[in-house]
């Protein structure tokens, strides 16, 4: 009678963790159909052959005015939860199967460490990214850049650009916040904003 007991117990012990084991699985799966239908519908919804990502969280506005686009210490700086924050975003978006012909950055130190955290794989930093916010860079220059790359995009494309909300706003007319996405059509300037929460 005991033993039956004991076996019974440890019986319903291994359904518990079985039956665990796979609400876990279930929610896992979930989450990632989730994830990778949000932001497919979006893209799909527009045809966008870009991704505008604002860098992640760096507090303060501006930089420094001692800044020197060389020297990250001049700076504005990614905070650790910026850094976590740009690693959520790059695990969404592997997990959304989201695969980018090219990733461009800023050279600003906030923006390629977002692209570093991202760890979406390989990426180049490009002018056209560059904040004008406090006149470190003409904007007519960095406009002209990056509208050319816009222009030279074909429908099939999809690129990820890592840059700041004035470049986002100069382009698309949203404001995004920071670690916020901006989607958007090259060719029809359709747009539509993402943020992972």
């Amino acid at each position: 009678m005991l033993l039956n007991v004991q076996a019974t117990v440890l019986g319903n012990l291994k359904l518990q963790k079985l039956l665990t084991y796979i609400t876990f699985m279930i929610l896992l799966v979930a989450t990632e159909v989730t994830a990778r239908s949000e932001i497919d519908k979006v893209k799909k919804n527009i045809s966008a052959n870009v991704i505008f990502l604002r860098h992640a969280l760096a507090p303060g506005v501006g930089d420094p005015r001692a800044f020197i686009k060389e020297d990250c210490s001049t700076q504005r700086n990614l905070n650790k939860e910026g850094r976590l924050q740009a690693r959520l975003i790059g695990d969404y978006l592997r997990q959304s199967n989201i695969r980018f012909s090219e990733i461009l950055t800023s050279e600003w130190c906030r923006c390629i460490d977002t692209a570093k955290e991202l760890d979406l794989g390989k990426w180049k930093t490009f002018s056209g990214l560059n904040s004008f916010f406090q006149g470190h860079e003409k904007k007519h220059l960095v406009i002209e850049k990056l509208r050319k790359k816009l222009g030279s995009l074909k429908p099939s494309d999809l690129i990820l650009l890592v840059t700041h909300q004035v470049v986002i706003t100069e382009i698309t007319g949203e404001v995004p916040r920071s670690g916020e996405m901006v989607l958007f059509n090259s060719i029809t300037k359709k747009k539509s904003r993402l943020m992972i929460d």
